[in-house]
Formats: C-alpha cells, sequence, structure tokens
C-alpha cells in the first residue's frame, strides 16, 4: 500500500545530528530503506520535516522504518495512506458501478 511518511524531527536532536555530521547518514540510510517513490523537505509546525512517498508492503515494516527516526531525531512520526490519480479514478470507478 501506497504510504505518506510524515517525519517531524525535534529540533535540538537534529541540531546535534546536523552539528555531528550525522543527519545526512541518517536520511540516506532511511532513503536506502524506503526505497522512496518520492520525498520532500521543509519546515512543519517549527519542525525539520519530512514527507516521504512509498510503498508499505506489510504493516510489520513499520518499527524497521520508524525507530531510527525516533531513536536518531527524537521525532514525531505518522503513516497515512494514500492514492495516486490513477487509484482515485479506479477508486470512483468501483464506487460508481456498485462495487
Amino acid at each position: 500500500m501506497r504510504m505518506l511518511l510524515k517525519v517531524q524531527m525535534d529540533t535540538t536532536a537534529s541540531n546535534e545530528a546536523i552539528r555531528q555530521g550525522t543527519l545526512p547518514g541518517i536520511v540516506e540510510k532511511a532513503m536506502g530503506e524506503l526505497r522512496p517513490e518520492a520525498a520532500y523537505f521543509t519546515t512543519q509546525d517549527g519542525c525539520r520535516t519530512a514527507f516521504i512517498f512509498f510503498e508499505l508492503a506489510d504493516s510489520s515494516q513499520m518499527p524497521k522504518f520508524s525507530e531510527p527516526f525516533f531513536l536518531q531525531l527524537g521525532a514525531k512520526v505518522s503513516y497515512t495512506p494514500v492514492m495516486n490519480r490513477e487509484e482515485l479514478a479506479k477508486g470512483l470507478a468501483a464506487m460508481a458501478a456498485g462495487d
């Protein structure tokens, strides 16, 4: 299932990771594990925030993907199922067909 993984990094912890030079490695390792369709980085609610779109094969993968952000960056992490344009069209067509 396609997911949006939102990672809001704790400012103090992420500042320290920047000072120590570890933030790029943390992000690169996560991207290697997640193999995202897309990843965007911004600020939200005053925190460094990543929006990562990826395919979650099984919910048992959530700890593997979440824990590095919790442990190394004190992050708030959330998962939201998402659809692309084609999947939305398919879902709407199924509704119209009464499925």
